[in-house]
């Protein structure tokens, strides 16, 4: 079993370069599928679920070469073969097959997606969209089996019944190559979903909308291979943010996108953390008095809920009582009991998490239950006095490229063992 030992209680400084977006990757790999030639994705992060997306893309007979931050995909060979359930139920992100394989063969078997548990996240809108562009769907034994007539999939006007990325992104790989027009309403908004269409417009689709409420795809036959940057990861950064400002005396957080933390940002500023905003990076200076706040977590670009943990250390610094509602994922608490056991005056009220200044947190043995918990938990680590361990920790490897070189470089002692 790995584990993280952190010797908190010191000051970091320096810089901090984010990898690619974890949550554009994991769509973007199964959606290299559909092209009949190879696809080179850059900025890939070196995250255990991009492996675990290579392995899936192995056993259906693509070919495949990671070397750095570049995959090249190469579907011309790909069998379509039942998804092996294991792997299946370790990621959650492997449900982007569904609609991939769909629209490239005509069928697929899936099994159901496992992941971060934070209460139910249910794929009905993934799977009333493919029925809605003339698909069978049946739940067998744990398994998906997807099934298009002889004609294919044929387009049409869905609307989502609640705002979804992935059951958005699920139904843009179904559509790409269904006849006709389809047109996604209520669609989600996020810069991922922005970041898929741009490389399914590349290899040859007709996407228009992303980014907005409303997504129109006018079906192709044909796609192609192409070349493809992946924009930088904006929960990273966001995490590395908020530790910037909980343990660090000038730390400069370089390649990102400004407009797609802003919810953070803003949230940052109000609790007096002193910035300096570039083009493509924000320095983060210490503060010296951190007033409390209420966060909500909404749909982009409102607050993300994948930040709402890794905010969490921050606001045990401020002065007075803080306020963190999640109107996405309300069970996203888990990593409350871990900070209480380190010290941290921090409750969970009918689903609402209030949070009072703890002037001390202390090392102890604690479990990163999902992924974003983990960065809390290490972030936590790096303030406490003493030394903290983090049982779970495949939970963050899931989802951080080098996390401990890169907290290492800022002069964090972290390091991993295997018992």
């Amino acid at each position: 079993m790995k584990k993280f030992v952190i010797r908190g209680g010191k000051k970091l400084s320096g810089e901090i370069s984010i990898s690619g977006a974890k949550n554009s990757t994991v769509a973007l790999i199964p959606a290299t599928i559909l092209a009949d030639s190879p696809v080179t994705l850059e900025g890939v992060p070196d995250i255990q679920d991009v492996h675990s997306l290579i392995e899936i893309l192995n056993d259906m007979n693509v070919k495949t070469d990671f070397d750095g931050s570049t995959l090249v995909v190469d579907p011309t060979e790909m069998i379509s073969i039942p998804m092996p359930n294991g792997k299946i139920k370790s990621l959650r992100a492997s449900y982007y097959f569904m609609g991939a394989l769909l629209t490239k063969f005509g069928q697929g078997v899936v099994g159901l997606p496992g992941g971060c548990f934070l209460g139910p996240r249910p794929i009905d809108q993934h799977l009333k969209g493919f029925r809605a562009l003339g698909a069978t769907v049946d739940n067998e034994m744990g398994a998906m089996y997807l099934k298009t007539s002889e004609e294919g999939l044929t387009g049409t006007r869905i609307y989502m019944d609640v705002v979804s990325i992935g059951a958005t992104i699920n139904v843009m790989l179904a559509a790409v190559k269904a006849k006709g027009k389809t047109i996604i309403e209520n669609a989600a908004r996020e810069p991922e979903i922005i970041d898929v269409a741009t490389l399914l417009n590349n290899m040859g689709a007709k996407v228009r909308g992303a980014g907005t409420d409303i997504i129109r795809i006018e079906g192709v036959e044909e796609m192609h291979g192409c070349r493809h940057t992946i924009i930088p990861d904006r929960i990273e950064a966001g995490t590395y943010l908020s530790m910037a400002a909980a343990v660090g005396t000038d730390i400069l957080v370089k390649n990102v996108i400004v407009e797609h933390i802003e919810g953070l940002l803003a949230k940052m500023e109000e609790m007096g953390v002193p910035m300096e905003i570039g083009e493509d990076s924000v320095r983060v200076l210490e503060p010296s008095e951190l007033k409390p706040i209420s966060v909500k977590a909404v749909p982009y670009p409102g607050f993300a809920t994948d930040l709402q943990q890794p905010l969490t250390p921050l606001l045990l610094m401020a002065n007075g009582e803080s306020i963190i509602k999640d109107t996405i994922y309300p069970k996203r608490v888990k990593h409350i009991p871990e900070l209480v056991r380190m010290g941290a005056k921090a409750r969970v009220e009918s689903d609402t998490i209030v949070l009072e200044r703890s002037s001390k947190l202390i090392g102890v043995e604690v479990e990163a239950s999902d992924l974003r918990a983990g960065a809390c938990l290490v972030i936590a680590g790096l303030m406490a006095e003493g030394t903290t361990t983090i049982t779970g920790i495949e939970n963050i490897l899931r989802g951080y490229d080098h996390i401990i070189e890169k907290l290492t470089d800022l002069g964090a002692d972290i390091k991993m063992i295997e018992d």
